[in-house]
């Protein structure tokens, strides 16, 4: 045990005294040491349940023979965070994250952890955690939002951000806004569509870093109470085999979690946390592999905001270990992949079939043969870009149309507020990259705006920033190069025509190589917008949304 390190010897008396001073008693410290990672604040709605968590993976450390040791670290609500400068400090918390938990295991010299996590940058934060220190991990999440209702239809905080642009369009009046804001977000849990926090919930029970049921039992069910005393007496188990998180995230599992990547339209920002996570496995991905899977995978899904159905919706169909199972009818699956379970995937899915197929689709009779994410590149991306093809309009497939720039979300909201995109319009959102940003803002308001309007089957959005997953339409982010970096997207004028063929994967900018060429030698390096502290820092070690936004090596 590697706790042995503070607790036995001669010389390890002073470190026994302060354990003594905890209350644990000479049976605790002789037993295994257990970090619980807690993310629970009392601002993330999906995380003010999460001290209800922790005390059930510590009872199930106990009842298995361990000593819980909780600690915290911070967590971003994106939704709370969303157009404003805190915007600028999400992404950023998930390096910050992962780093805490290194010092904080490696300093108390812990055997093994459980990872509580459930919003957006918590949960990628941890798996690169969990990958860095290589220690026996299991993660369970808080579990999902139950959709609200409203007018008698499902709902969730995408439609109160699209009301918004639909106010301003004056579509919708100040006490229906009211109404659907009271109602849309009725329960604890990360937000109830397929959006950041549940596609990555669902990617670690996928990646085989959660147990069954991780990404999907409803958050204020008493079935996810139980899961966490069920993680809490596993960990001991994985402690006891020496399973580590090198001996479930592999290539192999990273194929696999990309293939339900696809079936399930996850967001965007999938994209971005699977390249990180992986780089902190030692594991090789990159953007075309995403594409090659793409083009294997059927889209068996369509969740909040690509349909409208919800998490409860797809914990009742039969969730991820389902959609494992109808894949595996394709012979797409690596069923060999060791999983937190102990088992392999290939021995979890057996007896897991789909229980509704009107949520999760049969392989030969997919909402499309290939995948909800699509890969683009070409002039205006030769390092790619990312959209979520399952939540686009089938008349936004192919577009061509005049760009309308920007260099801040904030001037672009203001247009589009005040009515100044028009049809066939590619709005350009620039300078809000990893550097330029700093920290790849989230762009739900001005798409929401776009959609409340109206105008989600005839408007574009390109951004060199990123997307929330509630976003929906012709939205494509993490251009790269960014634009801070140079990149061709800060060479865009008012007006130039860009081209967008999802079906293709390209994304093209229609001007002759000699007019960018001029607007390059002119061009010049911005002023960073924030000069101090923790994201001025950032921005100096960030990489390319390519990477996954990575800091340097």
């Amino acid at each position: 045990m590697k706790s042995t390190m503070v607790k036995k010897g001669l010389e390890k008396a002073p470190h026994r005294s302060l354990f003594n001073a905890l209350g644990l008693t000479d049976e605790e410290m002789a037993r295994p040491l257990i970090g619980v990672v807690n993310s629970k604040t009392d601002i993330v709605p999906g995380h003010i349940n999460l001290d209800k968590i922790a005390e059930a993976v510590k009872a199930g450390v106990r009842m298995a023979g361990g000593t819980p040791m909780e600690f915290h670290t911070i967590a971003v609500c994106d939704g709370i965070a969303m157009n404003h400068i805190g915007m600028s400090y999400s992404l950023g918390s998930r390096e910050l994250i992962a780093d805490s938990v290194e010092i904080m295991a490696v300093a108390h010299a812990l055997d093994a952890l459980v990872f509580i996590p459930n919003c957006d940058k918590v949960v990628p934060g941890m798996l690169m955690a969990a990958a860095r220190l290589d220690i026996p991990a299991i993660f369970v999440s808080g579990g999902p939002m139950l959709a609200g209702r409203s007018n008698d239809k499902a709902v969730s905080v995408t439609q109160v951000f699209e009301a918004v642009g639909a106010a301003a369009a004056g579509k919708m009046d100040a006490g229906q806004l009211w109404a659907l804001e009271q109602n849309a977000c009725p329960t604890c849990g990360s937000c109830s569509g397929m959006f950041t926090a549940n596609s990555m919930n669902c990617l670690t029970e996928a990646l085989g870093m959660g147990l069954p049921g991780n990404g999907t039992i409803p958050a204020v069910y008493s079935e996810r109470i139980r899961l966490a005393k069920k993680a809490g007496m596993k960990v001991m188990e994985l402690l006891e085999r020496d399973i580590k998180p090198s001996d479930i995230m592999t290539e192999a599992a990273f194929h696999n979690a990309i293939h339900m990547d696809m079936a399930i339209g996850c967001s965007t920002n999938s994209v971005l946390h699977l390249l990180a996570i992986a780089s902190e496995a030692g594991v090789e991905i990159n953007l075309e592999l995403f594409n090659e899977i793409s083009h294997q995978t059927p889209h068996l899904c369509k969740i909040s905001p690509a349909g409208n159905h919800h998490m409860e919706d797809l914990y009742y169909a039969g969730g991820v270990q389902a959609i494992y199972n109808e894949l595996n009818k394709k012979e797409l699956l690596e069923l060999d992949c060791m999983t937190v379970t102990g088992q392999t995937l290939g021995e979890n899915i057996a007896l897991c079939p789909v229980l509704d197929h009107d949520v999760i689709r049969p392989v030969d009779d997919p909402y499309s043969q290939n995948g909800g994410l699509a890969i683009l590149f070409g002039n205006l991306a030769p390092e790619g870009a990312v959209v979520k093809k399952g939540a686009v309009d089938p008349a936004m497939m192919e577009h061509e149309g005049p760009a309308r720039v920007f260099d801040s979300e904030e001037a672009a909201v203001e247009a589009i507020l005040k009515q100044k995109i028009k049809a066939g319009d590619v709005v350009v959102i620039r300078y809000e990259g990893p550097q330029g940003g700093p920290g790849m803002k989230e762009m739900l308001t001005p798409t929401s705006a776009i959609a409340g309007m109206g105008l989600d089957k005839e408007v574009a959005l390109i951004t060199d920033g990123r997307f929330s997953g509630a976003t929906r339409g012709a939205s494509i982010g993490h251009v790269s190069p960014e634009a801070a970096a140079g990149g061709v997207i800060a060479l865009v004028n008012e007006g130039d025509l860009i081209r967008i063929s999802i079906p293709a994967n390209q994304l093209e900018l229609i001007v002759d190589e000699t007019v960018l060429a001029e607007r390059r030698r002119l061009w010049q390096v911005p002023a960073a917008k924030i000069t101090r502290g923790y994201m001025h820092r950032y921005a100096q070690m960030v990489q390319s949304a390519s990477t996954g936004a990575i800091f340097k090596k």
